[in-house]
Order: C-alpha cells, then sequence, then structure tokens
C-alpha cells in the first residue's frame, strides 16, 4: 500500500514539474517578446520613420500594458484555474506577435504590443500561481527562483540569436518566429498541464479586487518591498530589453552580431543569478541584508558602466577616449548575477502577510515590477533623448539605489 502511495506521489511529482516547465516556457516566450526592440530598435525606427527615441517610449506601452492586465488575469486564474487562462493568453500571444510583425507604422506596432502586454501578463504567475498552490513554502523559494531562470532564457533568444536572424531576415521575422513559438508551447500546456478545479474563488469584481492588491501593497509590512520591485526588474529588463543594444552599437562601435553576444553573456547571468542568489539567501539566512546590498553593487555597477562613455570619469581616469567593450561585458555579468535577487521579494511577501493575503501579496509584488518596468521604459527614453544613453545608466542607478535604500529603511523593523 505504501508503495503503490510513493508511486503515486512520485508520478504527481513528476507531472507538477512538466505542467512548470510548460507554463514556464510561457514567461520564456513573454521575455523574449519583450526584449526583440534591445536588438532591432534602429531598423524598426528606420522602417517606422522615427527617431528610436520615440520608438523606444513607444514600446513602453507592452509594459504599461501587462501591469493593468495583472489584476484581471489573476482574478480569471481564481475563477478558471491556470490551465485555461494559461491557453487563452498563448492564442492572444500568438495574435499580438502576428500583429507586430505585420505592423506597417508607429499605431499598427503599438496596437500588437498592447495585444502583446495584454496576453504576455499572466505567463509568469501562471507557474508561479500552480507552484504555490501546489509547493511547500520551501520549495516554492526554490521554484519561483527557476521559473524566473527558465524565462530569462528568452532574453537568451533574443541577443546573438535574434540579431542573426534580424541581420539576415530583417527585424520582422523575430515576431513570426515568436508566434510559431507560442503554438509550440500552447500545446505543451494543453497536453501536460491537468485540468483541475479552480480554488478559493474570489467572487469580488477586478476593480474590489485591484483596489484591495493596492491597498496591500501599500500597507506598511509591504512597502519597502513595493518601492525595490518598481526598479529591481526594471533595471534589467530595461538594460536587457532595450538600452543594452543601442549602448552598445552606438557608444561602443559593435556590430548588431557582437552587441548580441555581449547582451547573451548579460541573460546567461541573469538565468544563473536567481538560482546562485538562491543558495546563498539559504546559506545566509540573512535575506534582508542580501536584498539590500545586491542591488546598491548593481547600481554602483550601471554607474561605472556609464562613466565608461567617451569623456565621462572611467575614460578619463584611464587615460583612453572609451572604455573597451570588454569593460562593459564583465560590468553586464556583474549586473545579471547583482540584480538577480527579485524571488527573494517574492518569498519575503509569504512571510509578511498571513496565508489569506499570500496571493493578493505576490500579485502586489508582481504589478509593482511590472508597472515599474513601464515607468522606467517610458522615463529613459525621454532621458535619452534629452541627455543621452550614458545619462540613462545614471538615471537607472539613482533608481536602483533609491529603491534600496527605502526597503532598507521600511523593512527595518519587519
Amino acid at each position: 500500500m505504501s508503495a503503490v502511495a510513493t508511486d503515486n506521489a512520485g508520478d504527481g511529482t513528476r507531472a507538477l514539474i512538466f505542467a512548470l516547465l510548460a507554463l514556464a516556457c510561457g514567461h520564456m516566450l513573454s521575455t523574449l517578446l519583450r526584449t526583440i526592440p534591445a536588438v532591432s530598435l534602429d531598423l524598426m525606427a528606420a522602417d517606422f520613420h522615427i527617431e528610436p527615441q520615440a520608438l523606444a517610449s513607444l514600446t513602453s506601452v507592452y509594459p504599461f500594458a501587462f501591469a493593468a492586465a495583472q489584476i484581471p488575469v489573476g482574478a480569471a486564474m481564481d475563477r478558471f484555474g491556470v490551465r485555461p487562462v494559461s491557453l487563452s493568453l498563448l492564442a492572444g500571444t500568438v495574435i499580438g506577435a502576428i500583429a507586430s510583425g505585420f505592423a506597417t507604422g508607429p499605431e499598427s506596432f503599438a496596437v500588437g504590443q498592447v495585444m502583446l502586454g495584454i496576453a504576455t501578463s499572466g505567463m509568469l504567475m501562471c507557474p508561479m500561481t500552480l507552484a504555490a498552490k501546489q509547493l511547500s513554502a520551501a520549495r516554492f523559494g526554490l521554484w519561483s527562483g527557476a521559473i524566473l531562470s527558465i524565462g530569462n532564457i528568452g532574453m537568451l533568444l533574443s541577443s546573438s540569436p535574434l540579431a542573426f536572424v534580424v541581420d539576415h531576415y530583417g527585424w520582422r521575422a523575430g515576431f513570426w518566429i515568436s508566434a510559431l513559438g507560442g503554438v509550440l508551447v500552447a500545446l505543451a500546456v494543453f497536453v501536460l498541464v491537468p485540468r483541475q478545479p479552480a480554488e478559493h474563488k474570489d467572487e469580488s469584481s477586478p476593480l474590489s479586487q485591484m483596489i484591495e492588491v493596492l491597498r496591500l501593497g501599500l500597507s506598511r509590512p509591504l512597502r519597502g518591498l513595493i518601492a525595490l520591485a518598481l526598479v529591481s526588474l526594471a533595471t534589467s529588463l530595461v538594460l536587457r530589453g532595450l538600452w543594452g543594444g543601442p549602448w552598445l552599437m552606438e557608444i561602443k562601435g559593435l556590430t548588431r552580431v557582437e552587441a548580441g553576444n555581449q547582451l547573451g553573456a548579460f541573460t546567461l547571468a541573469m538565468i544563473a543569478g536567481p538560482l546562485c542568489i538562491g543558495m546563498i539567501d539559504r546559506r545566509l539566512s540573512r535575506r534582508r541584508e542580501l536584498v539590500a546590498g545586491t542591488h546598491m553593487v548593481g547600481a554602483l555597477l550601471l554607474a561605472l558602466m556609464a562613466l565608461g562613455a567617451p569623456h565621462y570619469a572611467v575614460a578619463i581616469l584611464f587615460g583612453v577616449p572609451v572604455m573597451p567593450p570588454q569593460y562593459d561585458l564583465v560590468l553586464f555579468v556583474l549586473i545579471g548575477l547583482a540584480t538577480s535577487a527579485q524571488p527573494l521579494l517574492f518569498g519575503m511577501s509569504r512571510q509578511l502577510v498571513d496565508a489569506q493575503t499570500a496571493g493578493k501579496a505576490l500579485a502586489a509584488i508582481n504589478l509593482a515590477f511590472f508597472l515599474g518596468a513601464a515607468l522606467m521604459q517610458s522615463m529613459t527614453g525621454a532621458v535619452a533623448a534629452f541627455a543621452g544613453l550614458p545619462a540613462v545608466l545614471l538615471f537607472m542607478a539613482a533608481a536602483l539605489l533609491l529603491g534600496a535604500l527605502i526597503f532598507l529603511a521600511y523593512t527595518r523593523t519587519a
């Protein structure tokens, strides 16, 4: 009897792992689509006859739509379950990718980006929700890092491989390939994610749920976490997904594929980072200090990258016109590792609230992550147009440092 129970438990664990992997591939597709402009912004801007900085600001409609859809998508998961919501979102992702690939100007491209923002809004929360419901708190912490790491592989695909595709087949091919990927992920979810009845249904309206999530996010226990979440993921996503490519091509003179190689190394660090940070966290058991310290180091590294530009302090200090691309490569890798502590904010939120509000706390953190990315993307577009790319990096460094300081101030007594 016990042997049968053990076999059933083993089968259940394997089925859960495959389901989580299938859903995490949806998050991978989301990060791929979000970061396509990093290696194709100049070509897209030329195609649409607008300035790259203007297009950069326009692409912020994606994360704004993404953030706005978080609560309704979360409510849908409560009402209908993870599987049907995930399949619906993947269908929308395929349609949005095709629409973006066929865009003829900034207006039609913006429509495609809004569609993609809404459709990919639940790609992270689908596996997170399934993991949170099925796993213990300790295993959830491990899997939340693994889900983010798997998702970041999408940014690896949008580095050198996408640069090669863009050079040979144009920027639109990136969206068409993503649409095909969406079909494949949907098939995997259809086969591997089990049909489960929705649990703990919340019959309140999406508006009241939004108000409750916002109230919880602004409450004293979570305020510091929200402040850091607003700038944490935003910094790495906006650097990797938007400004990293232009920085390397315009300031450092690299080709598109060379820039893609460096962004690939940055992405590898972002893939390994959450798992490494998770292991360090378990060894140290000083989560607050680890989260704050890594983000402060990330701010310093961003500032050092900016100051390596022509006529800036680090280049002048070393007596060179501009710091070589190898300098940026090292900094990209270190920034990728230093800013990989985001999963720990999910874990901290679960520790700071009771079980009944844990789901809404996760939603508040997730909303802050992507609302922050939207705000950072739109603001850095204005900064780039006004003061140039070094100022963009300095702006992000200052935002990251401020977020870490607010986090320390509000979590002092938590």
